[in-house]
């Protein structure tokens, strides 16, 4: 065969190929059999392995890479995507109807599913996809092109002239029922259970080897417009999205045109009821003028469009009963009683425990073993148990008798002064150091990846480690003599403990599991301290003179510094050449002598993430008001905080203000 005749016969199966794709994917109306499909497959991959310099980006056997990559590269999101606004009720949502209907009189609106997964930005060039990437913080994502790839949902090359650039943007997801076919094999391969669709899909998507995402069947809906260069889209949103369909774009059957707020509302509930039986997860609708005109007229603030609202569900509530209650013990000693409920579905997920936090919240519910209860789950939130049905009880119901004695290690519990919670304090605790080893790894520490929990029960089970310094001391021989690793996921996790011992010092103070101590409390010793050695020796009178330590904290970090396990296991982190020291993560100084208290939702970033940028600029972040702060930043839903800065007189502002601040 000639070169010629393989270019031709090569494009002759692609459009074949991606044609039967779409008639599968999208359509849900195949054409061939699997057995068809497979060997037009079979014969393009033959003539691309023959002829690879014909080998094109849109090419169906492109799909699957395998590649492994170290990092996903930043993408710097030419139009921002923005979050929306955000309402749980059909009252809220009045209002928000009403504030623009009372100066523009009733509007068109397209309502549509709001899908319970990630959002994502494919861009086209020429018709060919180009580059894929998250939404990051809205300004900034990364790029996920070679596993966004794999989603036959997402075409690989779409009809529009040569010269244009086109962007849409939408949700990546998974089923249900693929959900539950990926925990199966994760209870198989002894890995931690997703907790949702939506985590899953997350998960998924971020692999570092492309043929790992191919293989959970993610799916891509489109949901929203963005860039379009040469190219004419329609302008009002409901034809943008039959627009999308006719190039080859999923785009949900959930959505309908509404004229008026009662069809909003009517649409609303109907899809409530129906919601749970559909394929995939929806948390509720997005609610979006649908003219042009009126959404320039609205435009944006600095969060999200004024033109567009997320009109979400309220919490799941469903009943179930509580079959048992275990103990289970945390990586400072504390005892958690955990409810083991009948297995019943609640907002979507099959949940199968509650956390009930500690005995006196067991006592606050009058909870017994054999109670049937209600659960209440909202968002990613963790079920909990809202109160017991007594009507229901047989006269069967066992009290719930605290434990004595640790169920790990058998060890004497103890209730400290002044504390709720029960506590074990054996040192040598098999869950105590199990638990300290996953924080230690965890992102928000020493972001050790890999090290999760079935890799750190095998290391502990064969004697690899006792504690999480012995995580330096792991050789390539070590790894392979577990069930879990080959060569490359051993060099794989070599590198990133490799990796870990260039972590700030905020990130070892962290990890090192001092009670009390959080992420933030940590930073601001890094910052005064600078090195762990000069932190280690400070007095608990120090100590107590820095703001933001109280007296509780203070003897914390001492207590846990004097003693002899501490003191062993620094030097040992010393012998392995960790970074003991804090280099500052300060941009610039414009912030500096401000303190800055933030109270209530806030939509563009987290609270903590809020608190870092203010430290990176100068300025003091601290968790109480008092008449020396300077602003209070209250999103939604403030509490306390706002009212205690208006009697002081303390500045409000919101976080629009807070933005132009920092910006």
């Amino acid at each position: 065969m000639t070169r010629k005749e393989a270019a031709e016969e090569i494009e002759k199966l692609k459009s074949e190929i991606l044609k039967h794709e779409r008639a599968y994917y999208i359509d849900d109306n195949p054409l061939i059999t699997d057995a068809e499909f497979d060997a037009l497959m079979l014969r393009l991959k033959e003539l691309e392995a023959s002829f690879p310099d014909l080998v094109s980006p849109d090419s169906p056997t492109q799909r699957v890479g395998g590649k492994a990559v170290s990092a996903f590269q930043p993408v710097e999101h030419e139009i921002p995507m923005l979050s929306l606004e955000n309402c749980y009720s059909p009252q809220e949502f009045s209002k928000w109807y009403e504030r623009i209907s009372s100066v523009h009189g009733d509007f068109e609106t397209v309502v549509e599913a709001k899908i319970d997964g990630l959002s994502c930005s494919l861009e086209y060039e020429g018709g060919i996809l180009k580059r894929a990437s998250t939404r990051g913080d809205g300004y900034k994502g990364e790029d996920v092109t070679a596993n966004v790839k794999t989603l036959r949902t997402v075409p690989l090359k779409i009809n529009v002239p040569s010269n244009s650039r086109f962007e849409v943007r939408g949700e990546v997801y998974l089923e249900k029922a693929d959900f539950e076919k990926i925990n199966e094999k994760q209870v198989q391969a002894g890995l931690p259970l997703f907790a949702n669709p939506r985590n899953a899909a997350a998960g998924s998507l971020r692999q570092k080897d492309s043929s790992v995402t191919a293989k959970r069947n993610l799916k891509f809906f489109v949901h929203s417009s963005a860039l379009a260069h040469n190219l004419e889209i329609p302008q009002n949103h409901w034809d943008y999205l039959e627009f999308c369909a006719s190039l080859g774009f999923q785009v949900t059957k959930i959505r309908k045109r509404c004229l008026n707020l009662d069809e909003i509302i009517s649409f609303y509930n109907k899809c409530e009821k129906e919601r749970f039986s559909l394929d995939y997860e929806i948390d509720g609708l997005v609610v979006k003028a649908n003219s042009p005109k009126l959404r320039n007229e609205l435009g944006f603030t600095a969060k999200s469009p004024r033109w567009a609202i997320a009109f979400k569900y309220p919490a799941s509530q469903a009943q179930t009963k509580v079959k048992n209650v275990i103990f289970s013990v945390g990586r400072t000693g504390v005892v958690t009683p955990v409810a083991q409920l009948e297995p019943v579905r609640c907002a979507g997920v099959m949940i199968s425990s509650s956390t009930l936090h500690n005995f006196d919240e067991i006592k606050r519910l009058e909870l017994k073993i054999g109670d049937s209860v209600l659960i209440e789950r909202a968002g990613e939130v963790i079920p909990k148990v809202v109160r017991v049905l007594k009507e229901k009880r047989t006269g069967d119901e066992k009290d719930i008798i605290e434990p004595s004695i640790c169920p790990a290690c058998s060890y004497r519990l103890e209730r400290p002064q002044g504390e709720v919670s029960l506590k074990c304090f054996n040192p040598l605790c098999p869950a105590q150091i199990r638990a300290s080893i996953l924080h230690f790894a965890s992102r928000d520490a020493m972001n050790i990846e890999g090290l999760g929990e079935s890799v750190c029960d095998q290391l502990l089970e064969k004697g690899l480690i006792k504690d999480f310094s012995d995580i330096y001391k792991l050789k390539k021989e070590d790894l392979l003599k577990l069930p879990l690793f080959k060569d490359k996921k051993a060099e794989n996790l070599l590198s990133q403990i490799e990796e870990s011992k260039k972590a700030n010092l905020d990130k070892l103070i962290y990890a090192l599991g001092i009670r009390h101590i959080g992420e933030k409390t940590a930073l601001v010793l890094a910052e005064r301290f600078g090195n762990l050695e000069k932190l280690s020796a400070a007095s608990c009178e120090e100590l107590s003179k820095i703001d933001e330590i109280g007296p509780v904290m203070a003897e914390s970090i001492s207590s846990f510094f004097s003693s002899e396990a501490a003191r062993s296991l620094i030097e040992k982190l010393k012998s392995h050449n960790i970074n003991f020291n804090y280099v500052s993560q300060k941009k610039d100084s414009r912030l500096s002598g401000l303190s800055f208290v933030f109270t209530g939702e806030l939509k563009t970033m987290t609270r903590d993430e809020a608190a870092l940028k203010v430290r990176q600029l100068g300025g003091k972040d601290s968790s109480s008001v008092s008449s020396k702060t300077s602003y209070v930043v209250a999103g939604e839903n403030p509490g306390s905080k706002y009212d205690k800065a208006i009697k002081l007189g303390v500045k409000v502002i919101g976080e629009e203000e807070f933005l132009k601040l920092i910006s």
